[in-house]
């Protein structure tokens, strides 16, 4: 995820750069995919969820038992997701008991059956976040997310969390049937006071990977950075505080790193990398982890098909700390990336970017991101020869077939 917001305001009020403290393996942000179950039908869902109960999820006891291992190995952060959180019976039991274990607790759903008691219990229990997923103003968001009349239920869930003072969010997922929409529901937050913007950038996984036609074109990425930094500038230097963040491209770093240097100079964006290169860009496998909602782990929400275990059969802090090789590559740095990724010379700042969808287009994890939008030029490999960073096949260990989403 990167934090645009966050580091704007490095321009205005520069702080010293942080550094990690401590030694062994960065405790990551979890999201938990509670249930597949869930009463919508989006176009670009990662876990290819449905309004039916699925057999082999984690029952009451194994989640717990979880939970509490994540208290013991001090995850900062836990996300609990879906399908539709709202759908799992003994949703507020496992966040009541999470509210007491983690420093950070978040709801990620699509607001639609926020309201009423389930929103009372929202805010007694403390949610920290309470993200709310729209993909348009109306019937184009009831298009992709299958349902007429998910975008006036939704619109409700974001009201009656701002009635409860919780903070709440829109998530916004990027394609190319809905990019027009963008500036509509950035004025959308502004006139609900929603407090968060997160823009995703849509990844190949699941119904997403299906619709992988429909990812915006790099034009149309570039299109909304510019109007996300526009905004996220105005949040920073004209009093219209929103906090923005974007996930699932790491390029966008390196997009407003250049925009840093256009309009405030060399020496200001030299700061700002610096503070990039700390965060050190995609974290898959480092800083986030995903349990499913069989109990697999895995590197990050979007990797079904790569398991480094399953918490039925092993604590996660074990899973995580163990000698998997996928997480050791990930963890390298840098990673060991081909292509154009390969010769970026923004892979500190970067990490190499999303590596699902280079596994989804050319069968190796390591090969570049197609969904790069920045030019030769702008990541510094005007002339070089990267296609003799050649693309191989992955030949690493495989999730098993048969706990593979449907």
């Amino acid at each position: 995820m990167f934090r645009l917001s966050e580091y704007m305001h490095q321009i205005k009020e520069p702080t010293p750069v942080r550094t990690r403290r401590g030694s062994g393996p960065v405790k990551p942000v979890v999201i938990w995919n509670l249930t597949r179950r869930c009463n919508l039908r989006c176009r670009h869902c990662y876990t290819v969820s449905a309004d039916v109960d699925f057999p082999g999820e984690l029952t009451r006891e194994q989640a717990m038992e979880t939970l509490e291992d994540l208290g013991r190995f001090r995850i900062p952060a836990l996300i609990l997701s879906g399908g539709e959180p709202l759908d799992r019976r003994d949703l507020f039991e496992i966040a009541a008991r999470a509210r007491q274990l983690v420093r950070m607790l978040a709801l990620s759903t699509n607001g639609t059956k926020l309201h009423g008691d389930a929103a009372d219990r929202v805010a007694e229990i403390g949610f920290d976040y309470v993200g709310i997923s729209i993909d348009g103003i109306g019937k184009t968001n009831d298009w992709f997310r299958g349902v007429d009349g998910a975008f006036s239920d939704a619109l409700r869930g974001v009201r009656e969390c701002k009635a409860r003072g919780i903070k709440v969010g829109l998530r916004f997922t990027l394609t190319e049937g809905n990019h027009t929409s963008l500036a509509d529901i950035l004025k959308l937050c502004d006139d609900e006071g929603v407090d968060k913007f997160y823009l995703s950038h849509l990844v190949y996984a699941g119904r997403g990977d299906k619709n992988r036609g429909e990812d915006a074109e790099h034009k149309r990425s570039r299109w909304a950075m510019d109007l996300l930094l526009d905004r996220a500038w105005q949040g920073v230097d004209g009093g219209r505080p929103l906090d923005i963040v974007t996930g699932n491209n790491d390029a966008d770093a390196v997009y407003f790193l250049n925009w840093v240097e256009t309009r405030f100079g060399a020496e200001t964006a030299a700061h700002i990398r610096a503070h990039l290169a700390a965060w050190g860009g995609n974290s898959s496998g480092l800083g986030v982890a995903n349990i499913d909602t069989l109990g697999n782990v895995h590197p990050d929400t979007y990797w079904s098909d790569y398991t480094i275990g399953s918490v039925k059969s092993a604590p996660f802090s074990e899973l995580w700390t163990g000698d998997d090789p996928m997480l050791a590559q990930l963890r390298t740095r840098p990673r060991p990336l081909k292509g154009r990724c390969g010769a970026c010379a923004f892979k500190t700042e970067c990490g190499g970017n999303t590596r699902i969808r280079a596994l989804q287009v050319t069968g190796d994890p390591w090969a570049e991101d197609p969904a790069c939008y920045l030019s030769d030029s702008e990541i510094g490999i005007d002339g070089v020869d990267y296609e003799r960073l050649t693309v191989t096949p992955f030949r690493g260990k495989r999730h098993d077939p048969a706990h593979r989403f449907a």
